[in-house]
């Protein structure tokens, strides 16, 4: 789902730091799940504003998600850990709902889907 991610709107000069974020996205799991955060897709967008402020907009496999206050706040901290950044919000969405294809196939593939 990375190149699905809309472009963070301060442009080309935040790609690296923009990396930087995913990977640490990528360290996040859902407790009941073996795969990443990301690679299920739960990632909807990701923006970098200037002076390193970091937007994310994610959602959980459902709203009765058990883990609905762990990820969020585990992702927060992941990614204030990466050196220049400075602020961090975390925002979660059930539109549009969580499916399994918002997976990616590395995702499907891990978990038997393919």
């Amino acid at each position: 789902m990375l190149n699905t991610l809309p472009e963070s709107p301060a442009g080309t000069g935040t790609e690296q730091l923009r990396e930087q974020v995913v990977a640490a996205i990528k360290t996040v799991y859902d407790p009941e799940i073996p795969v990443d955060v990301f690679e299920l897709g739960l990632i909807y967008e990701i923006n970098i504003y200037p002076v390193n402020n970091v937007f994310i907009l994610m959602t959980l496999t459902s709203p009765s998600c058990p883990s609905a206050e762990v990820i969020p706040v585990e992702i927060e901290q992941k990614v204030k850990g990466i050196e220049g950044i400075n602020e961090v919000k975390v925002e979660i969405t059930f539109d549009p709902p969580y499916s399994q294809d918002m997976m990616s196939e590395a995702a499907k593939l891990e978990l038997g889907f393919m």
